[in-house]
């Protein structure tokens, strides 16, 4: 088992799990409840990870914040800061490719609650904040949940997008998927094999976790 790898892993899971959920519930919130021109384009937007290829994604990440580009140029000239081939790089190529994993079980949670009860809160004067922590977020929760359980597991697994932005660095970029391909690559089947089981095993047991406690919830009266 390559630890260094699966602690990178669980690292890069958890700081991405920290960036989109605040994100993913204002942004999943808004387009449950709001209808404007042009939702359908921003819906697609965030969809397209779901089918674009992870080559590709990272193949223009590179193009728009690699040294060669302005971006890349501008970051490193005026911050110092690199954003290829070092986990930051890992974690924008993660929180870009995990957006609709995020976003898509969150903005139907919200969408499934009945927009009577909202009103009902605001009659009985209750804030906004406090409809939405007190109303909104108890009923969306399994979606949160599953939200939650999809980004971390998915970002677990990702190799495409992240090989492409961060390489194989052992210790800073190679992620337990990555490390799994360069055990392969090197004929050391039991390596690939052991790392491949735990990551399996790892996340039937986060998915399984996360289906009990939504379940649990919806029971809940």
């Amino acid at each position: 088992m390559d630890w260094s790898a699966f602690s990178l892993s669980i690292q890069l899971a958890l700081s991405t799990l920290l960036v989109l959920l605040p994100v993913g519930l204002w942004v999943g919130r808004w387009l449950a409840r709001t209808a404007f021109k042009g939702r359908t384009w921003i819906e697609a937007a965030i969809l397209l990870p779901l089918v674009l290829p992870p080559t590709v994604m990272g193949y223009y990440l590179l193009v728009a914040v690699g040294g060669g580009s302005p971006v890349g140029q501008w970051l490193q000239n005026t911050w110092g800061i690199s954003l290829t081939f070092n986990f930051a790089g890992l974690l924008l190529a993660s929180v870009l490719f995990n957006i609709p994993f995020m976003l898509q079980p969150i903005q139907r949670a919200f969408e499934s609650i009945p927009h009577n009860l909202n009103e009902a809160a605001q009659v009985s004067g209750l804030s906004t904040w406090a409809i939405f922590t007190k109303v909104e977020l108890p009923l969306a929760w399994p979606g949160i949940l599953s939200a939650m359980v999809l980004t971390f597991v998915h970002t677990l697994g990702e190799f495409g997008v992240v090989l492409m932005i961060g390489g194989s660095i052992p210790g800073e970029t190679r992620t337990l998927a990555i490390s799994i391909y360069d055990s392969v690559q090197s004929f050391d089947l039991n390596a690939a094999n052991t790392m491949s089981l735990a990551l399996l095993m790892f996340s039937l047991v986060a998915v399984a976790t996360s289906l009990l406690l939504s379940g649990r919830k919806r029971r809940k009266p």
